[in-house]
């Protein structure tokens, strides 16, 4: 899959994560399921954290960085977008507040979607 590709998949998963984590709450439907938030939180950032995987093992491909190189800046973008988002909905929305247990499982869908990228590493590499 071209790298272009990858990219635009990429910026367009970020952006709809950021949309629905600062749009106003009244405008989406309320589902009474217990740690529904943290759950959309921890699947936002695996999927968050595959799409830059993906995107950057392709950019990464062929220079002389290791291979788990990719694992890592896409952990550690996941894990700074998600604080950063958490700050924006403290500061810029009056119908949302900035929680450290958001950040948590942001974090650990970021980890999950890690090991997972790793678990997979052959089909990926085919990608």
């Amino acid at each position: 899959m071209p790298k272009q590709l990858l990219l635009i998949w990429a910026i367009i998963c970020s952006g709809i994560i950021t949309y629905f984590c600062l749009t106003d709450s009244s405008n989406i439907p309320a589902i009474n399921f217990p740690s529904i938030d943290k759950i959309v939180h921890f699947c936002f950032h695996f999927g968050f954290t595959i799409s830059w995987i993906l995107f950057f093992k392709k950019e990464l491909k062929g220079k002389d960085a290791d291979d788990y190189k990719a694992y890592l800046i896409s952990f550690i973008f996941s894990v700074f977008f998600g604080i950063t988002i958490e700050i924006l909905q403290g500061a810029l929305t009056a119908t949302r507040a900035s929680d450290v247990t958001d950040v948590l499982a942001n974090a650990l869908g970021a980890l999950a979607a890690v090991f997972s990228a790793i678990g997979f590493k052959r089909q990926i590499d085919k990608i």
